[in-house]
């Protein structure tokens, strides 16, 4: 067992950085909201209603981004993008796709396959997903993986700027947060 006893209400506007040593079930919780493991007891509920009946709804309202790169090596930034946002259901123009590149710093690398670009930059086409869809909810692991320190500043102020807009972010990392607004922080106990 993980964890036990836990009991986490998140509302627009709230940042968590659920914390704790390596082995503590971060990831693992980021998984069970995400739908990505059913491995637990308990109930979850979203938007006042248990998330077995809002599956759907949930969907369609947030976003999940692991601790990897989650894109295809094969293939270009801009193809992962509309790749990921298939796989969604949602259709985005690429004049949208474009502009999701250029905000995270990939605009001279659209057309690039993504065996050519750096650790960060491929992270970076990851993050792009952020600004392509209408998820109120963004659950991310570990999103400063392979990403300098300038990079990592401008990812803290897109947390700030969905939350200050009503999103809610449930996140990981070993990171030192320096978030200008206030941070909720869960520790997961302690890894045997």
């Amino acid at each position: 067992m993980l964890f036990a006893g836990l009991s986490l209400s998140v509302s627009a506007g709230d940042v968590v950085q659920l914390a704790g040593p390596n082995g503590s079930g971060k990831t693992t919780l980021l998984k069970i909201l995400a739908g990505l493991s059913s491995r637990y007891e308990g109930d979850i509920h979203w938007r006042g209603e248990n998330l077995i009946t809002q599956r759907e709804d949930f969907r369609q309202h947030s976003l999940y981004l692991g601790h990897g790169s989650g894109i295809k090596a094969q293939l270009t930034a801009l193809e992962n993008l509309r790749w990921s946002c298939a796989v969604r259901g949602q259709h985005v123009a690429d004049t949208d796709l474009h502009r999701a590149l250029t905000t995270v710093g990939l605009g001279d690398f659209i057309q690039q396959p993504c065996y050519s670009l750096s650790a960060g930059q491929q992270r970076r086409v990851n993050l792009a997903r952020l600004f392509c869809c209408q998820a109120r909810l963004w659950l991310l692991d570990e999103p400063f993986t392979a990403i300098d320190q300038r990079g990592v500043a401008e990812i803290e102020q897109w947390i700030c700027d969905f939350a200050d807009n009503g999103g809610m972010v449930l996140l990981t990392t070993h990171h030192p947060l320096s978030l200008p607004r206030p941070l909720r922080r869960i520790e997961l106990g302690r890894a045997s």
